[in-house]
């Protein structure tokens, strides 16, 4: 009973005080170097920091739209009741609901989120369902703004790009407290 009490104890000195040396030298993992972290470091801000290259408009994000996201979210991303194999379908992208305050009103991208660039980002990693970070940077600014047309928080012949997507003013921008305000685009 002592020994396996020194093991664990051990062991979580280990993990705990300097256990990355410790570790490297028993050949536990390995270092990861930039090129391989390089495809994952893909964060995008608020600020529109660490947004790529590329553009789309809201008429190149249509066919997008319909080719990869109408199925689980319904034509013109109005929503469905479910997916064509039957399974529940996706919250809608698009809505006239507005909200007031804090209610039980369904949060949609247009009343809810306070980013334009978290739309970005979020449909960057993240869609299709079915098949993530398969969508091209140029795709991406498409379907943004697609959605963001839809929703009327942009004219439907807008360029979206890394110089105009942090521009876009959400109705829900000031609904947040930011943690990190230094970080939040100005405006």
């Amino acid at each position: 009973m002592r020994m396996h009490r020194i093991i664990v104890l051990s062991t979580l000195w280990t993990f705990t005080c300097g256990g990355v040396a410790l570790a490297q030298g028993v050949n536990l993992g390995k270092p990861i170097s930039q090129a391989d972290l390089a495809p994952w470091d893909i964060e995008i801000e608020p600020s529109g920091a660490g947004l790529p290259a590329g553009s789309g408009t809201s008429d190149q994000g249509a066919s997008i739209f319909a080719d990869n996201c109408a199925a689980c979210h319904g034509d013109g991303g109005k929503g469905a009741t479910t997916t064509t194999s039957g399974a529940p379908a996706a919250p809608p992208v698009v809505s006239d609901i507005k909200r007031n305050g804090i209610d039980d009103t369904t949060l949609t991208i247009a009343n809810y989120w306070p980013d334009a660039t978290t739309l970005f980002d979020y449909i960057r990693r993240a869609m299709p369902w079915t098949s993530p970070r398969t969508l091209t940077d140029d795709q991406v600014y498409a379907l943004t703004a697609y959605i963001l047309a839809q929703n009327k928080l942009i004219e439907a012949k807008q360029v979206i790009n890394a110089q105009t997507l942090p521009k876009v003013q959400m109705p829900n921008r000031n609904g947040f407290i930011p943690r990190f305000p230094e970080r939040m685009p100005p405006g």
